[in-house]
C-alpha cells in the first residue's frame, strides 16, 4: 500500500479501533514521514490464536501495509509473572518450557495475519533479565504504589482484601520498559491493556523519549454474544480450524454480533459494511443470508475463497438438508471400557472428546441436542448400547464414529 498521507492513514487506521491516546500525537508522527516503531506485546499464555486474537495482529498488518515496521515483543520474561491484567487473583507463572512451546505455536499461527518477512520479532527477557536489582529499584522509583493501585482489577481486589502479591505490581512497569527498549512509537492492544500501555508511554516520557501513542482494539465476544471470546469459556473460532467448522461456528452467532464480526473480523469496506447495517436494520436483507456472508468472508481470510465456499455447500447439505457430513472423524474406545456393550451417556460423550466436561454433556442432552444413529437420547445418565460404527452426534456441527478396540 504504500505511504499515504497522514489524514489518509489516520482515516485508515481508525477502523477497528475503540480509542486512539491521541489522534493529534498519532498524525504528528506519520507527518515525520519514517516508518514507525508498532509495537504489541504478546503474552505466551496459550498457544492457539483465535478471532478475537486475531483483531489487534490484523491492526498491526495495516501498519505494516501502509510502510512502518512492525514489532512483535514475546514476553517471554514477563510469562515468568503472569499478566494480572483483569483477573481476580494471582495468576499462575509459566514455567520456560511451557512458555517455549506456546511461543512456536504463535510463531505458525502469527504468519497467517502478518508477513514474516517484514516482522521483527524480540523477546523481551532480552533486556529484562540483564537488569540487576539495583536497576529494578531504579525503575520503580518511577512511578508509585497509588498509580499501580488505580488498574481496576487491583483495586477491586484491595477492596475486596484478595492477595495482590508484588510481583504483580511490576507487571505494568515490566511492560512499560519494553516500549523504552525499542523505543516504540505506537503500541497496539485490547482495551484490557489500556493502563499496560498507558504506563509505556508515562515511562518513555519520564527516561526521556517521546510518549508512544496507545491505539487499543476491542475485545471481541465469543460465540456465546455474553463474554469477551476465550479458548477457556469455550466460545471461541480459532483461526487454525478446519474451514466446516470455522464457518459452522460463524452460523451460530447471535445475530446482533454479526455487524461487529464485519467491521472487526473481515476486510469488506467500511462504508459497505454500514450499508450492510441499515439494510438488516430495515428488513432489506434476511439475517440468514448475511450471516452466510459472513462466514464466507472470515473463512476465506484464513482458508481461501474456494475452501470457504466448499464450506458453505456442505453446511447447507448437512444442515439444511439434514443430513450427516461427508467426513465423519473415527474415534477409537476399548471394548474394556464398555459393561455388557453399555455406558452411560454422559461418560460415552466424554470418551469421544464430544464435550469439555460432564456438566456440558447433561446441558446439552438436556436441551435436546445428542443423538445415537439419529435418535435423540434425553437421559445424560442413561446406559446406552455402544456398538462397533455407532455414529454420534452432538449440537449441530460435532460427529464422531465409534471403532470399538479390543
Amino acid at each position: 500500500m504504500g505511504m499515504l498521507a497522514p489524514r489518509e492513514q489516520l482515516e485508515l487506521l481508525r477502523r477497528g479501533t475503540v480509542e486512539i491516546i491521541s489522534e493529534e500525537a498519532l498524525l504528528d508522527k506519520l507527518a515525520q514521514g519514517r516508518p514507525l516503531r508498532v509495537k504489541l506485546g504478546v503474552d505466551p499464555t496459550a498457544p492457539d490464536l483465535h478471532l478475537g486474537n486475531a483483531i489487534v495482529l490484523r491492526k498491526l498488518r495495516q501498519f505494516q501495509d501502509l510502510g512502518h515496521e512492525a514489532i512483535l515483543v514475546i514476553g517471554d520474561f514477563t510469562g515468568l509473572i503472569g499478566d494480572p491484567s483483569g483477573k481476580s487473583e494471582t495468576r499462575p507463572a509459566l514455567a520456560p518450557e511451557e512458555i517455549a512451546r506456546n511461543v512456536q505455536t504463535y510463531r505458525e499461527q502469527y504468519s497467517l495475519l502478518l508477513d514474516p518477512v517484514r516482522t521483527r520479532v524480540v523477546f523481551n527477557s532480552q533486556w529484562l533479565r540483564p537488569l540487576t536489582f539495583y536497576d529494578v529499584i531504579r525503575l520503580a522509583s518511577r512511578t508509585t504504589v497509588h498509580r499501580i493501585l488505580e488498574r481496576d482489577d487491583f483495586a477491586m481486589r484491595f477492596r475486596q482484601h484478595q492477595p495482590i502479591h508484588l510481583h504483580e505490581l511490576l507487571y505494568p512497569l515490566c511492560q512499560a520498559y519494553d516500549s523504552v527498549a525499542i523505543e516504540a512509537d505506537v503500541e497496539l492492544g485490547g482495551t484490557d491493556q489500556k493502563f499496560n500501555n498507558l504506563m509505556g508511554r508515562e515511562l518513555q516520557r519520564e527516561l526521556g523519549q517521546e510518549p508512544q501513542v496507545v491505539l487499543l482494539t476491542p475485545l471481541l465476544p465469543g460465540l456465546d454474544g455474553v463474554q469477551k471470546m476465550s479458548k477457556s469459556l469455550g466460545n471461541a473460532i480459532g483461526i487454525t480450524e478446519p474451514p466446516r467448522e470455522m464457518y459452522g461456528k460463524v452460523m451460530s452467532l447471535p445475530d446482533e454480533l454479526m455487524i461487529p464480526y464485519f467491521e472487526y473480523c473481515t476486510l469488506v469496506p467500511l462504508p459497505e459494511v454500514r450499508g450492510l447495517e441499515a439494510a438488516l436494520r430495515e428488513g432489506r436483507v434476511h439475517p440468514r443470508d448475511l450471516k452466510k456472508r459472513l462466514a464466507r468472508e472470515i473463512t476465506a481470510i484464513y482458508h481461501g475463497a474456494e475452501a470457504a465456499r466448499a464450506a458453505e455447500q456442505e453446511f447447507e447439505r448437512v444442515f439444511s438438508g439434514r443430513e450427516v457430513p461427508e467426513e465423519i472423524p473415527e474415534v477409537a474406545l476399548s471394548r474394556a471400557a464398555l459393561r455388557d456393550g453399555r455406558m452411560r451417556l454422559v461418560h460415552l460423550l466424554a470418551q469421544l472428546e464430544l464435550v469439555d466436561s460432564h456438566s456440558e454433556a447433561r446441558r446439552l442432552v438436556g436441551q435436546g441436542g445428542v443423538s445415537l444413529d439419529g435418535q435423540r437420547v434425553q437421559d445424560a445418565d442413561t446406559e446406552v448400547s455402544v456398538h462397533d460404527g455407532l455414529l454420534v452426534r452432538v449440537g449441530r456441527r460435532r460427529f464422531a464414529r465409534v471403532r470399538l478396540t479390543a
